[in-house]
């Protein structure tokens, strides 16, 4: 029996990168040996028999053997194996690809035989800045996008890729990648829909909806739910009349239901699917924070704290071109939340809210005085 470290461990090692996950290939041996050997391991395949043993998959190669396992694999240098000896078995490509940087398929049939590579390779993108596409990868991605093939997949398994750019290093790629490719139909219309829509007027915007979404992200790269937060944050823009660009009056309402529908259709967690919302809507208000009646910052603030996404909002607005305005929202959530109402004016129901908003409204205006002019 031989069992081979393989695959992202093995690439993430030569590149000097830190490892966490380990999968390994158990070569050379049927089932019954393996488990005989190491009775702790746990069958969880069915139809492809794999065994989780402390933390880690061993698998057994696709193809009868070590060389056409590595020959079926995704991309090149995801395709290199290290036996027990320390001895490197790679795909032929594999090697050099890893020195010069290049995603490449490991045959020419490795998108079509499982199309959610596509997504796969434009998450490594994103992983990988420094990586370039090679043509090879872009022709097959586009020939799946065209002949259909990326459409009847688990939406789970194209939202785990989406998820994992999201926390990547250069997340706008996986998007700019899929938009080279003709691959961000039918799983990210949303998205699709942005392209070429002027995103703002010029003085302020030189790229399309599209281009500043990915800017915005890249600017927020290293919390995956401000990332997406930025992706969901202008996708209004795309429903906005056009004869009224290149301005987008409204857009923050309007975008609502596509961060919201983009999000349920590829499963991401509830979390996720709320704060895509809350930036679609809030972005603006956050981004207005100065100009807003001490009422509507207390609305906001409110809303904001309720989801625990007030800092993230504001962070939002930085990169979307309004700096500076949390350390103010962080100073007046701390004067909002210092209020309490007396005891008398408790479990009055509706009454009791809105005495206690005014009591806000007024510790922002720095009055005890109500006045018409809060709300």
């Amino acid at each position: 029996m031989e069992i081979y470290l393989i695959g992202g461990a093995v690439r993430d090692l030569l590149l000097g990168r830190p490892v966490t996950d380990r999968d390994y290939l158990v070569d050379h041996a049927d089932q019954d040996l393996f488990q005989g050997r190491y009775p702790t391991a746990r069958l969880v395949g069915k139809s492809f028999p794999v065994f989780i043993l402390d933390g880690s998959e061993y698998a057994w190669p696709r193809g009868g053997s070590l060389e056409k396992d590595l020959e079926l694999r995704d991309l090149t240098i995801n395709a290199i194996a290290l036996d027990e000896n320390g001895v490197i078995h790679a795909h032929p490509k594999a090697l050099n690809d890893l020195q010069a940087g290049v995603l490449r398929p490991c045959s020419l049939w490795s998108i079509n035989d499982d199309p959610v590579r596509a997504f796969r390779a434009a998450r490594f993108a994103a992983q990988f800045p420094d990586f370039s596409p090679s043509p090879e990868l872009l022709e097959q991605m586009r020939a799946a996008a065209l002949k259909g093939r990326l459409k009847s997949h688990a939406p789970e398994r194209v939202g785990r890729e989406l998820q994992k750019a999201l926390a990547a290093p250069k997340p706008s790629r996986f998007f700019e990648i899929l938009r080279l490719a003709g691959c961000l139909s039918p799983w990210f219309d949303e998205m699709l829909a942005c392209c070429d829509v002027p995103a703002g007027p010029p003085e302020y915007h030189d790229k399309d909806v599209f281009g500043h979404i990915c800017q915005v992200m890249d600017q927020l790269a290293g919390d995956a739910l401000m990332v997406w937060m930025a992706v969901a944050h202008d996708l209004g823009k795309a429903l906005t009349p056009q004869e009224g660009w290149p301005s987008h009056h409204g857009h923050e309402k309007l975008g609502k239901v596509p961060a919201r529908t983009l999000g349920r259709r590829l499963r991401l967690p509830r979390v996720f699917i709320e704060a895509g919302e809350m930036a679609a809507v809030e972005h603006m208000l956050a981004g207005n924070y100065d100009e807003l009646r001490p009422g509507t910052k207390v609305d906001l603030l409110m809303r904001l704290e309720a989801k625990r996404l007030t800092s993230r909002i504001f962070k939002l607005a930085a990169a979307d071109g309004h700096p500076g305005l949390y350390t103010k929202a962080k100073r007046d959530l701390r004067t909002v939340l210092k209020v309490r109402l007396p005891d008398d004016k408790r479990d009055m129901g509706e009454a009791s809210g809105e005495m206690l908003r005014q009591m806000r409204c007024d510790a922002l205006a720095g009055t005890d005085k109500p006045s018409q002019s809060h709300q």
